[in-house]
């Protein structure tokens, strides 16, 4: 992989042996930004860069350790994000992929969730945001404000066509269906489980058992294909405001100034 940089092996923080470490591949064609977010991933003792990678060629072509974890730019020199995610759905189904794009684009956002996409993460976004983004999808975790998720299903429910005939699943549990619901509303791993009176364990059994019947490779693209095919219905309580956060303590470097986005 002539243009993929490989990271493994760089250390610039303390490490525990006794640390698990997550896995992450950083997929971003600009050289400088791609160098800085691997530093900030590498710095943390639970986290271990295995490659940055410039393209989806580059993507296609990877053959080290299998990331658990992968963050990706949707603008690409040779295609998108959503087509690379698609390569990395394809080969390990069980990694989570992380876009790093703006949300104001409906298109974009729909083709990443069609994709595969784990989530989405503000290239401006901090560099503390951006690790606690990582241990967020390592958890299982929708990165998108739960407005945000509203709004998508919102839109997909809108649009929706009359659901194809040839289209068939494995028709859904009524606790399926509720937990399906519960994501549609936004809401987190934490709060479905206290409100479906559930374990996380036995939440990410369903969750397995939704994406398997519903042929999704995330919980985002779950939600669309079930609102699209008409099995949920958009709740009507689904208008939580999304939660701002907390500060940012450290932000990115912008790659042209070497300033801080944040600045």
């Amino acid at each position: 992989m002539s243009n993929c940089v490989r990271s493994a092996g760089v250390r610039h923080g303390p490490r525990r042996d006794q640390v698990r470490l997550t896995r992450v591949l950083i997929v971003e064609d600009e050289r400088l930004m791609g160098e800085l977010l691997a530093e900030v991933i590498q710095d943390e003792p639970d986290l271990d860069v295995v490659g940055v990678a410039r393209s989806v060629a580059d993507v296609l072509a990877y053959r080290g350790r299998t990331p658990e974890i992968v963050l990706m730019d949707y603008r690409l020199p040779d295609g998108t994000g959503a087509e690379a995610a698609r390569i990395v759905k394809s080969r390990w189904s069980a990694t989570r992929v992380v876009m790093l794009s703006a949300l104001h684009d409906d298109e974009t956002v729909l083709e990443s969730i069609q994709a595969g996409a784990d989530g989405f993460l503000s290239k401006d976004a901090a560099a503390h945001d951006i690790v606690v983004a990582v241990r967020a999808a390592r958890a299982g975790e929708t990165l998108l404000p739960p407005a945000v998720i509203v709004e998508i299903a919102r839109r997909v429910t809108l649009a929706r066509a009359a659901p194809d005939p040839a289209h068939r699943i494995e028709p859904l549990t009524g606790r399926e269906r509720e937990i399906l619901c519960e994501m549609a509303s936004g809401r987190s791993t934490r709060e479905i489980c206290d409100r479906c009176g559930m374990s996380p364990n036995t939440l990410r059994t369903h969750v397995q058992h939704i994406l398997a019947k519903l042929g999704a490779h995330s919980k985002l693209e779950a939600v669309t294909v079930a609102l699209r095919l008409g099995l949920v219905e958009l709740p009507r309580d689904a208008s939580r405001a999304a939660d701002p956060g907390a500060g940012t303590p450290r932000s990115l470097p912008d790659p042209a100034t070497g300033r801080s986005r944040g600045a």
